[in-house]
């Protein structure tokens, strides 16, 4: 039986207020960290169907003064957080503020930058703070409280410490990332993912599942940071296709929040892997959205990534929380880790439990409508140089198997 961690650390948010129907406490809940409040709202649904006038209106019943700023729909480039920061710095953003991100990973992570950089000393803009691309400048002094509101299901941008920054010139996705910049409350309601359409339902929980397995089989990952990953895989595997063909199904909303807020918790603190290194610069060259490029990568990385070193041990046990949907009612350290024990539990060889995984996840594309071949996503071939050299991010770093840009051109190829 593996043993838990003798050493690590993790990250997360102060407060997760988990509920259908809670957002009506966001009021109080912001009241608890500043008596002024910045909304960065990225969707335009919540603002037409009124769910955002009913999450304003418990800020004013708080006696908390709510600020909207321009409705953000796009992954955050370097200006629109540059853009926000200088309206903050107007209305003389600082002690007793708040940002609150309400929407997808894209608003959240909007707030989080926002929030980190009104109260560095620099007046730099976020470029000089990115990963690989700027001038090396630190988030040094505490950011302004964040209250994260998530409507997708998939992001968990609501319990990780970055923001993904884009930028078409020069072409670069990359993190603005410090321990400090995790929300200080995070209040999920699944409600709120209601009027999310059949596809962005289905590419948001493809993230979350690219996100849990991807942390579950990286050699950063920890016995903690596996089992919140093998929890999300039980909730969100067997409930995404019925939240895609039901929008308004409770239990399903329910089942792929709570996985998405346990992908961010587990990604915060392990890693990624391939998939989402290529899917970072899917979005800058190609303007593949995130989830979507994400849920074509999936099986490929599986693939490339299954016999190195200890891998498919891992995805073995993982396959259990993909392909037995009651496994969400278990606790992890119920079930088999090593693969003896679980070929006794059940009579499934390794390798043939991996083929299960695979298996798994190509019927969810078919089911969800997701092409498999890059060029049925906007993928032109003569991209593919491009989309190599600029896969090599933080989230590359973490694949088990370490690719060659000879390799990574090869796999894209027969992708394509």
């Amino acid at each position: 039986m593996q043993m838990p961690d003798s050493s690590y650390d993790f990250c997360a948010p102060s407060r997760i207020v988990f509920g259908w129907g809670r957002r009506v406490e966001a009021g109080r809940l912001a009241r608890s960290l500043g008596r002024r409040a910045f909304i960065v709202c990225g969707s335009r649904t919540l603002e037409q169907n009124g769910r955002l006038d009913e999450i304003l209106q418990t800020f004013e019943e708080a006696g908390v003064d709510a600020v909207c700023t321009p409705t953000c729909t796009r992954e955050p480039l370097v200006d629109d957080v540059d853009r926000l920061v200088t309206l903050l710095r107007e209305a003389r953003a600082g002690t007793g503020d708040l940002l609150v991100g309400i929407g997808g990973g894209s608003a959240i992570d909007l707030a989080k930058a926002a929030a980190a950089l009104i109260t560095q000393e620099s007046r730099a803009s976020v470029v000089e703070y990115l990963e690989g691309v700027g001038s090396g400048l630190k988030i040094e002094t505490m950011p302004l409280p964040v209250l994260a509101l998530p409507t997708t299901g998939g992001t968990g941008s609501e319990a990780t410490r970055n923001a993904v920054i884009s930028s078409f010139d020069p072409p670069f996705k990359i993190s603005l990332r410090s321990e400090l910049m995790v929300p200080r409350i995070v209040l999920v309601d699944p409600e709120l993912s209601v009027s999310v359409p059949p596809n962005v339902t289905a590419w948001t929980g493809m993230d979350a599942i690219t996100q849990l397995l991807e942390s579950y089989v990286t050699p950063r990952a920890t016995s903690a940071t596996q089992d919140l990953a093998w929890s999300g895989l039980g909730l969100a595997v067997p409930n995404l296709v019925e939240a895609f063909n039901n929008l308004s199904s409770r239990p399903a909303r329910e089942a792929l929040a709570q996985a998405a807020l346990l992908s961010g918790m587990a990604l915060a603190n392990s890693g990624l892997g391939m998939a989402h290194g290529v899917a970072a610069a899917l979005g800058v060259h190609c303007s593949v959205p995130h989830g979507l490029a994400c849920a074509v990568m999936l099986p490929t990385a599986v693939r490339i990534n299954r016999h190195h070193s200890g891998v498919e041990a891992k995805l073995a046990r993982a396959g259990w929380a993909m392909l037995h949907p009651q496994v969400a009612t278990l606790d992890p350290s119920e079930v088999p880790r090593e693969r003896d024990e679980l070929r006794e539990y059940d009579g499934l060889a390794t390798v043939d439990r991996v083929d299960r995984v695979l298996w798994r996840i190509e019927t969810l594309l078919v089911e969800l409508n997701i092409p498999r071949r890059l060029s049925k996503i906007g993928v032109l071939r003569e991209q593919i140089p491009a989309i190599v050299r600029d896969s090599r991010g933080n989230s590359m770093s973490g694949n088990p198997r370490a690719l060659t840009d000879d390799e990574l051109t090869h796999i894209l190829e027969e992708m394509w």
